[in-house]
């Protein structure tokens, strides 16, 4: 939502305003169109320490993009197929490092000569991607702690970046993932990770096999999206339905006319129910049957009733924590009891930064989406979503652009914006492209993950 006073920084007079004022302007982020060709265009530098185990596949990966990729000198020893830099003096649009083979804390200065090297040559709305392993699979402490330490360098590096739109990511791949990790880096090499930053993606093996069409991954599916009449949940049914998903979406009685107007425009199903009345399980499961099953729920339905806890009531705070946790809990544990999520579905819940960080006189809230977390991380092992190849993850979005955010006092607003590496707030497409990543067939090995789609928020980290 925009205002004449962030219009003004914005254009170029504001910028050279602040400019003389040594602030830096956000940088306009470059965000995904389907009339792109593919998921990446441009140089990319691939580099990688000893033993690097995941250069031939990303090579493979990135030979179906737009990209001309170049080897540094470890990578080129241990890839062959990899060209050597021609020596241009054209920036490269990615910076990729292969460190799945370190073991010892000292062989991290491969990484530091790579970027070292590199990092002043990274193009504005640049990308860097490290790949490791997950720390807790290592042999022993010393290669654990190599592979964890990989975590603070993404995260800094994202930090240092951050002010020219570039964005810095580590995927840790789990050893027999070799082949599952494809979906995660399209996903942070693309456009559509934008507002995506300092991230890590954690991929395992899973048994999964096919292609997907990177502009329609989510063609022939049926998602069902709470809270899909406005903000953030008609963008989560718009982006789903670009992708090739037939959207039936669900809110309350209230929000009928919009829900219509949403579902109609997308050629979705409308469903009316408050979900957290006793029939509402029931109620979507049937919609769920009537649809043959969903491939993809996602329990976007919340609300706010702030009040710090001496002076909130008790109506308030469960009000809260059931449309924000127990509702979802209980219409995913029905849709589970019928079968109705085909195998290889996704569940994705929408948590929040407060629910990281808590925030003051939001004690219910940040309760509700801290338990929308802590059952992610249950339920990915739990076996009945394993025996189908079921995913569960959660995106925890920050500052968003929304009627909501709108409604905050202007300087209030203008703060809360910048509080993160990239300088601005987030779009509601932003959260919504996390989702369609986690509801990509060819996500199956990420599972258990909570993605901050925040521009790496200081706060909550």
């Amino acid at each position: 939502m925009s205002d004449r006073i962030e219009n003004f920084i914005n254009s170029s007079a504001g910028k050279k305003v602040l400019g003389a004022l040594g602030v830096n302007a956000p940088r306009e982020l470059a965000r995904y169109t389907p009339s792109q060709r593919s998921f990446f265009k441009g140089r990319l530098l691939l580099g990688a320490g000893d033993n690097a185990a995941l250069l031939a596949q990303v090579s493979k990966i990135l030979a179906e993009s737009d990209a001309e990729v170049v080897g540094d000198d470890n990578a080129r020893l241990q890839c062959t197929a990899l060209a050597q830099d021609n020596g241009s003096d054209a920036p490269f649009a990615a910076l990729v490092f292969d460190a799945t083979g370190m073991r010892d804390s000292l062989e991290l200065v491969a990484a530091y000569r790579f970027f070292n090297a590199n990092i002043r040559k990274l193009a504005p709305g640049g990308r860097i991607v490290i790949l490791g392993r997950p720390h807790m699979g290592a042999d022993n402490a010393e290669q654990a702690a190599t592979q964890r330490a990989l975590e603070g360098l993404s995260r800094s590096l994202a930090k240092e970046v951050g002010a020219r739109g570039s964005t810095a990511q580590l995927i840790t791949v789990a050893s027999g993932a070799e082949g599952d990790f494809g979906s995660s880096l399209r996903f942070v090499l693309s456009p559509k990770s934008a507002y995506v930053t300092g991230q890590v993606i954690a991929v395992n093996a899973v048994e999964q096999s096919g292609n997907v069409d990177w502009h329609k991954p989510l063609a022939g599916k049926t998602a069902l999206v709470t809270g899909a009449s406005r903000g953030i949940g008609e963008a989560i049914a718009d982006t789903l339905a670009r992708d090739g998903a037939t959207v039936i979406g669900v809110d309350v009685a209230p929000m009928e006319d919009d829900l219509v107007k949403v579902m109609t425009r997308l050629g979705g199903q409308p469903l009316i129910a408050d979900i957290t009345a006793e029939d509402a399980p029931a109620k979507i499961a049937s919609a769920a049957k009537q649809a043959g099953g969903i491939d993809l729920i996602v329990h976007n339905a919340g609300v706010t009733r702030d009040k710090t806890i001496a002076n909130m009531t008790e109506q308030q705070w469960q009000m809260t924590l059931d449309i924000n946790l127990a509702a979802a809990q209980r219409i995913t544990r029905e849709l589970l009891d019928q079968g109705l999520i085909r195998n290889g579905g996704s569940i994705v819940g929408v948590s929040s930064m407060n629910g990281i960080g808590g925030q003051r006189g939001q004690t219910n809230y940040a309760a509700s989406k801290a338990g929308v977390i802590g059952y992610v991380d249950f339920m990915k092992n739990d076996e009945q979503l394993r025996a189908h190849n079921i995913t569960v993850n959660a995106v925890a979005p920050g500052f968003i652009e929304t009627a909501m955010t709108a409604a905050i006092p202007l300087f209030t607003r203008m703060f809360g914006r910048r509080l993160n590496s990239l300088s601005q707030g987030g779009l509601p497409v932003d959260v919504a492209e996390a989702i369609a990543f986690f509801a990509n067939p060819l996500s199956r090995g990420v599972s258990g993950n909570t993605l901050r789609v925040c521009g790496q928020s200081w706060f909550g980290a």
